[in-house]
């Protein structure tokens, strides 16, 4: 499933992971933590200029192509006005501009909401979260993100292939070799309808996941419910540790591959806050997509240095 070197250096035991089947992989360095740099974040109350909160959601958001938004709950989804996929939503997930924890009712019906945008699109999709501007959400009041393309994400394009490619060469998904190899090791967390256990070769800080019996977003609608229970004792697992802020993704095949070898699962990144009200640039699809949202164009970045430099030089005479 994956393999270990590991080192020691002056701080302590250094490992290099990868994993078997992607050839992903990642450094782990324990004796880091010492610097004690996250640290519990301060909740900003309701603020009139927050686009999520009632009374502005209405006037502030954009809706569907027949002028409505869905409601589950007390969710509402709509587009998203920065769009950086073929389909990209937005769940406010709660009408609470900052809740001391998440209820199980309020997730669930978040995570319906996106369902139900998304399977109106055909293509790969995946549904996630950036909690707290340090795991790059640009936005404090708690929303999902829902996005869908003809073509996968890296990261997902990664796994749907070598899926594929493990179940040519042994008959069987790889995800069923996993489940049975992680269920018997330290890294198990608990299982229901989904399997949760530490991931060996983390993404990020902390990472957990959450393997679903099924492939595509058409077979998710009965696993909703037990996926948001999962993903709340993961948080509140990560709070108990002292982490608030993470990033969360579900990764689906598309539409009619059940059966390819992929199995839809969840990933689950902790995000250290070296100071209460830190931003960062760096979130889900950089994080757990590998794919990086660039806001400015290589041929813009080209011209402007060229005008910067010709301005520099005229006023130099």
């Amino acid at each position: 499933m994956f393999t270990i070197e590991e080192t020691r250096t002056r701080r302590g035991i250094l490992q290099y992971r990868r994993e078997s089947l992607t050839g992903l992989q990642c450094r782990i360095s324990p004796g880091r933590m010492e610097r004690e740099i996250d640290t519990a974040p301060i909740m900003p109350p309701s603020r009139n200029d927050c686009p999520f909160c009632p009374g502005v959601l209405e006037t502030s958001t954009p809706t569907f192509e027949d002028g409505s938004r869905i409601r589950r709950g007390e969710s509402v989804t709509f587009p998203n006005l920065y769009p950086f996929a073929g389909r990209h939503v937005v769940t406010v997930i709660t009408p609470e501009h900052a809740p001391d924890r998440f209820e199980r009712k309020n997730l669930t019906d978040a995570i319906s909401g996106t369902f139900e945008a998304l399977i109106r699109f055909p293509g790969y999709a995946s549904i996630d979260w950036n909690y707290l501007p340090s795991a790059g959400a640009s936005i404090f009041h708690p929303h999902l993100q829902g996005i869908a393309d003809e073509k996968p994400t890296h990261l997902a394009e990664i796994y749907l292939t070598a899926g594929r490619r493990y179940l040519a060469k042994h008959g069987h998904p790889y995800w069923d070799d996993f489940v049975e190899h992680e269920r018997t090791s330290e890294r198990f967390l608990f299982e229901d309808e989904i399997f949760w256990s530490a991931n060996p070769v983390p993404l990020g800080e902390r990472e957990v996941r959450g393997i679903l019996p099924i492939s595509t977003l058409e077979e998710f609608g009965p696993y909703i419910e037990p996926l948001a229970d999962g993903i709340l004792r993961v948080i509140d697992f990560y709070r108990g540790l002292g982490t608030y802020a993470f990033n969360a993704a579900i990764y689906f095949d598309r539409d009619g591959n059940s059966g390819s070898g992929h199995r839809a699962f969840c990933s689950i990144i902790a995000r250290l806050n070296p100071n209460t009200l830190s931003m960062c640039d760096s979130a889900f699809m950089e994080r757990l997509h590998l794919e990086p949202v660039i806001l400015t164009l290589p041929e813009d970045l080209g011209a402007l240095f060229r005008r910067k430099r010709s301005g520099k030089t005229s006023t130099t005479h």
